[in-house]
């Protein structure tokens, strides 16, 4: 299933910030394509519940993308916000009803008759796994979601949920970088590579702190050294490390500039080697491996 998805993902979630008409959206999607990126990441939550909309306006203005994209969404995160007054407090959904409605406003938002892949946003503490599983099955035999995954589950969540389903999760997206290298110990990755599950990685540049990583720091040095060795930025080099694991991450992108994005594609020729992989971690961490 993996490589039915692009290796990177274009995360979409602060479409708010990028101040583009949807003809420039379109333009930026397109270009996506041209570049090898056929998948975009969105949530119903994200910028205030109106990023779907806003992506769909910019298909609605070039129609012809859509059979190209490969796209997921997120449902279970309940906001408290101006667009969904009903909510009192922050809380977690994932009830029957409320996935199946929120992949059908998503439908709906982006003006698409399927979505690829659907994934519960976080653990929910109330979850009932048969219920969730029965959403995703009425969703499937109903032809509005091809697939389905987590965010942020840790192994047993992810266990847990995959004991009630009938077909694999294909995917867990989850925070890793060099700076939260957290998942290559919790047995996340171990998890991802056992079952071949497609693990994602958000905030792969640690939400833009990499770039401002102080150049006299451990992980600062590294980055400038093999940088100056292998003719590369810090955030290609970031991007690469992640791209090495076995488990095959697939990095979610989250900038609305092309350069930048085109940058970070060209990670994908650079090659790390092993000791190169474990300078980089041992700088991150700020020790040697035990």
């Amino acid at each position: 299933m993996s490589s039915e998805f692009s290796r990177l993902i274009m995360g979409v979630w602060r479409i708010g910030d990028w101040a583009m008409r949807p003809a420039e959206v379109a333009d930026l999607i397109e270009a996506c394509l041209d570049l090898g990126i056929d998948t975009f990441d969105l949530a119903d939550i994200y910028n205030g519940y109106q990023c779907e909309a806003m992506f769909g306006a910019a298909l609605a203005t070039r129609p012809a993308l859509k059979p190209h994209l490969k796209l997921i969404s997120k449902c279970g995160i309940a906001l408290v916000t101006p667009a969904r007054p009903q909510h009192r407090v922050k809380h977690y959904n994932t009830s029957r009803a409320h996935i199946i409605a929120s992949a059908e406003h998503s439908l709906q938002a982006m003006g698409v008759e399927q979505l690829d892949l659907l994934l519960i946003h976080r653990p929910d503490p109330l979850m009932d796994a048969d219920e969730v599983a029965d959403a995703f099955a009425a969703l499937k035999q109903a032809g509005k979601v091809k697939a389905f995954g987590v965010s942020n589950f840790l192994p047993h969540q992810f266990e847990l949920l995959q004991s009630r389903l009938a077909e694999p999760l294909v995917a867990n997206q989850i925070e890793i970088s060099l700076l939260h290298t957290a998942p290559l110990f919790d047995g996340s990755l171990d998890l991802a590579q056992r079952q071949r599950t497609m693990p994602q990685a958000w905030s792969p540049l640690g939400g833009g702190r990499l770039s401002s990583t102080p150049a006299e720091s451990a992980l600062g040095r590294v980055l400038q050294r093999l940088g100056d060795e292998l003719n590369a930025t810090p955030e290609q080099l970031a991007i690469a490390w992640l791209l090495r694991h076995p488990a095959r991450i697939h990095p979610v992108l989250g900038s609305g500039k092309l350069q930048r994005i085109r940058e970070l594609v060209a990670a994908q020729t650079l090659a790390l080697d092993r000791q190169q992989w474990f300078e980089l971690l041992e700088a991150a961490m700020g020790r040697e491996m035990p």
